[in-house]
């Protein structure tokens, strides 16, 4: 039969010989990881909290950061805190008071807290539930993220050691007893035993676990896998151009910034509202996304933005560290190596959008069916963010 027409082929992309169909399954796939990063919350503790009190008469009080939902549940603590609220209300009361039980059995098989290497007993509670600090919580929970244990100290104790198993993540550690001028300040791997710190006046050093490798882990895990709203951020970066020259100026303007305000702020230099900071980081992730869209070059103001942006970022990263605490004497090694975790987590984010990007970057159709729908995706993501963060 002859013909005269040309029936173009609707599969490919123009000049490039990618299927169109490969390209949109790669935009979607992206999308619904996005939609999957916005919809999943979590009481997610990258650090877990551990304050021990010596009270002055006989006795102990020890406070650590969890989600006691899901030890209630038997759960894992990454479970989705929204499910896991959900169930816990369900429950009819006597379901209700047995999964209280459940989760004060697991934190006491969890913790073991020792006193000169006599394991002491305790009592749990979780002080959080039916306040506002439960009710109110964002992500939602019911027994709260917080459990007390209180116990007796045995007359005459020296020293105390704690572990915690390594679901409880990096452990920071802070014991406050009447016989110590300060406080005594311990960062743990997850499920690594502390080493026994005096609960008085010995004149000895407690020894450092690892602070340069633990806060290099920190910094990392705060962007990979932690860090969704930076993770988008460096992908916004990555996509405005095919050309790593842009690539390259962009991220030492983020990271000279960050670096910055990061430093500053540690040290009290420089301070903004929790709030108030990560809604503006939520806005200048949706702001880099749209540039990707509206431009395909780097532009000076560009430029100027993400510095500015990378000083809003380094208030986010020391939120972190506020958290977490310095160690006493080790400032700048803590600081630099979690500077540094940091940069490596953002390394490795640009390496994984290579691996699956990279073969497109320099085809006809790259902009108009990988970055245009991506960067769509993650300015919607940010400004959804922006909403709620900035509605508490």
């Amino acid at each position: 039969m002859a013909s005269g027409l040309a029936i173009p082929d609707s599969t490919r992309l123009p000049a490039s010989g990618v299927s169109r169909v490969a390209s949109y399954r790669l935009v979607w796939l992206t999308c619904l990881a996005l939609a999957g990063l916005v919809t999943a919350p979590a009481h997610e503790f990258t650090i877990t909290p551990v304050t021990i009190v010596l009270t002055g008469d006989g006795g102990f009080q020890a406070e650590i950061g969890l989600d006691a939902d899901a030890l209630a549940l038997g759960l894992p603590l990454e479970a989705d805190s929204e499910e896991v609220a959900r169930g816990m209300r369900e429950l009819g009361e006597g379901q209700f008071e047995s999964a209280v039980q459940r989760a004060r059995d697991a934190v006491r098989d969890d913790i073991r807290i020792a006193f000169d290497s006599a394991p002491a007993d305790f009592g749990v509670q979780f002080p959080h539930h039916g306040t506002p600090a439960a009710a109110e919580a964002d992500p939602p929970t019911v027994l709260g993220a917080l459990a007390r244990l209180t116990g007796i100290v045995p007359a005459g104790s020296r020293e105390l050691a704690i572990r915690l198993p390594a679901k409880y993540k990096t452990v920071s550690l802070q014991i406050h007893s009447p016989d110590l001028e300060t406080p005594s300040s311990v960062l743990l791997d997850p499920g690594q035993a502390s080493p026994p710190i005096p609960l008085v006046d010995t004149g000895r050093e407690i020894p450092r676990q690892g602070v340069f490798s633990s806060y290099l882990k920190l910094g990392f895990t705060h962007i990979v896998p932690k860090g969704l709203d930076h993770i988008l951020f460096v992908l916004g970066l990555f996509l405005l151009s095919t050309r790593w020259r842009p690539l390259l100026y962009q991220v030492t303007a983020f990271t000279v910034a960050h670096s910055v305000t990061l430093a500053l702020s540690m040290q009290g230099v420089v301070s903004l509202p929790e709030r108030f900071v990560e809604t503006l980081i939520a806005l200048s992730i949706s702001w880099v996304a749209i540039e990707n869209i509206a431009t395909s070059e780097l532009k000076p103001w560009r430029l100027a933005l993400v510095f500015c942006f990378g000083l809003l970022h380094g208030l986010g990263f020391a939120g972190v560290l506020s958290e977490l605490g310095m160690p006493d004497g080790q400032f700048l090694a803590a600081l630099l190596s979690f500077n540094l975790g940091v940069e490596l987590g953002q390394v490795s984010v640009v390496l994984m959008a290579f691996a699956v990007l990279g073969r497109f970057r320099n085809l006809e159709g790259y902009r108009r069916y990988v970055i245009f729908p991506c960067s769509a995706a993650i300015a919607a993501t940010g400004l959804w963010w922006a909403v709620t963060r900035a509605l508490g």
